[in-house]
């Protein structure tokens, strides 16, 4: 066995150390049951046994992503036996997930389902397997070996796959740490995630690499609430989470105070300023920390302290994603790629240690994401984001919206950040979303969906013809009670945009 590699020292280790010196102590926090870091053992144990049995020759194994200790105690054992897993939202159409199944090639999966979800594959049904003799060893693979694949939308609608590698995944865990965040046993995180987004996968696993506890939301829960209830009954020490989810606590702020919190991480969505200030007056002895990655630069890549007593660098109202962790490279380019000087708008693009090798099976899309440029006087090769950035002349990366989101009007490029910024301005804390869309004559015109009742909207048009071009100011206005959430907590915008 090859102690020495990377994923084994990074991540192996550190929990087979935690599994046996916190054996007695709560690994997770399920639906208000605790499970203890032994119970986790023995499930490993167990599902690891069966995989064996079953002689599984896929790398790549299904796994049904439930909200319980056996979907959890999977991944490990896959882990250890030198898999993949490959995971799937029961709640997800069964075609969408049957299509990810077989791009996959896998024809093994786990499900802790009542009823397995999808007979025509090999199931290994983890509630029901025997007690089988712990077994933790690590089998020898080489850390070039993927550790999991989540497969995200496709514009064609189609699934595209996203293999993160172990060495990735060491990469991603050195880094976390090297960030100057400190963990023990005391702690007790959040996992606010669907198990089919990878920032689940920080969620989970930084927490059980130092012996702490993790808490789940159960799939039947308001998230929002939920999280209430964990600040104020359990005392929370680590979150991650989404900025939407402050955005629904913002009603209840007053009542929050969570002395507890030690860290509050957010990502998957722009950080706008006030909301961190808010949200951190009632986490009063918290370290607030905006962190930015795409699952393709594995979990996070970014990171910003937000400054409580001091000015915070910020763009159209939202936080600064800051600075490359350790281990990856950021450029931002032109059209041309071509580095663009400190200042100047461009495409964000990441490279280094935590970047995965590329779309599973799909070369072409491969050749449109990545590409190679000079880079420290190396060939190096990185990701398009499609994310529009610019850096100040300390390297500090302020987030400006998407690239595809950052359309033309009247000749013009409108971000539409920028306009949500100063609606927000004039309405304080009430959210807007700006969208584009097509009128009759096929122009493009904005328009833009306020989560209020309705109102008198004229202050605020005037309001913002002050700050902001004509062609820049919405034509159209909808109102919505609440704006609907994927399955991320994040607002989903290809709903609202069904509006117009």
């Amino acid at each position: 066995m090859r102690n020495n590699s990377t994923f084994h020292s990074e991540v192996l280790q550190p929990f087979l150390l935690a599994s046996e010196q916190y054996a007695a102590n709560n690994a997770y926090c399920i639906n208000e049951v605790f499970y203890s870091y032994k119970q986790l053992g023995e499930k490993i144990s167990a599902i690891r046994n069966e995989v064996k049995k079953m002689d599984v020759a896929d790398v790549n194994v299904g796994l049904v992503a439930n909200d319980d200790l056996e979907t959890y105690a999977a991944i490990i054992a896959l882990w250890l036996e030198g898999k993949c897993y490959v995971p799937v939202n029961p709640e997800t159409p069964a075609e969408r997930n049957r299509n990810v199944l077989a791009q996959a090639a896998t024809s093994v999966v786990i499900d802790s389902s009542d009823k397995p979800l999808y007979p025509e594959f090999n199931v290994i049904r983890s509630k029901e397997l025997p007690v089988a003799e712990t077994d933790l060893v690590p089998v020898d693979v080489p850390d070039d070996a993927r550790a999991y694949i989540f497969f995200t939308s496709g514009t064609t609608g189609i699934p595209k796959g996203v293999p993160i590698t172990r060495a990735n995944l060491a990469g991603f865990m050195k880094a976390f740490f090297e960030m100057g965040i400190t963990m023990d046993s005391s702690d007790k995180c959040l996992q606010m995630f669907e198990l089919t987004f990878d920032l689940s996968v920080m969620s989970y696993l930084a927490p059980l690499l130092r012996g702490a506890c993790v808490y789940t939301i159960p799939k039947n829960k308001i998230k929002f609430h939920y999280i209430a209830d964990l600040l104020e009954e359990h005392h929370l020490t680590i979150a991650l989470m989404v900025p939407s989810i402050i955005h629904y606590l913002r009603p209840y702020l007053d009542e929050i105070n969570c002395e507890s919190m030690r860290y509050s991480l957010f990502c998957g969505e722009a950080l706008p300023l006030d909301v961190t200030s808010e949200w951190s007056n009632s986490i009063p002895n918290a370290r607030i920390m905006n962190v930015y990655g795409p699952t393709e630069d594995t979990i996070f890549c970014t990171h910003y302290t937000y400054n409580r007593t001091g000015e915070n660098k910020a763009s159209n109202g939202l936080l600064c994603i800051g600075k490359a962790m350790n281990g990856t490279f950021t450029i931002i380019v032109n059209e041309n790629k071509e580095i663009v000087a400190p200042g100047e708008k461009g495409e964000l693009c990441l490279g280094g240690v935590q970047l995965t090798p590329g779309y599973w099976k799909n070369e072409e899309k491969n050749r449109e994401a990545f590409f190679d440029i000079m880079y420290s006087g190396e060939l190096t090769r990185f990701y398009k984001t499609g994310d529009l950035c610019s850096a100040d002349e300390t390297g500090d990366i302020m987030y400006l919206g998407r690239i595809d989101s950052q359309v033309k009007v009247q000749g013009f490029r409108v971000e539409l950040s920028e306009i949500e910024f100063y609606a927000k301005e004039f309405l304080d804390k009430t959210n807007a979303v700006a969208i584009a869309f097509t009128n009759q004559l096929n122009n493009t015109e904005i328009g833009m969906v306020i989560e209020s009742a309705g109102f008198d909207t004229r202050p605020m048009i005037e309001h913002m013809k002050t700050k902001l071009p004509t062609y820049m100011i919405p034509t159209q206005l909808r109102f919505i009670d609440t704006f609907p959430l994927n399955t991320n907590g994040k607002i989903d915008r290809k709903v609202l945009k069904e509006k117009f």
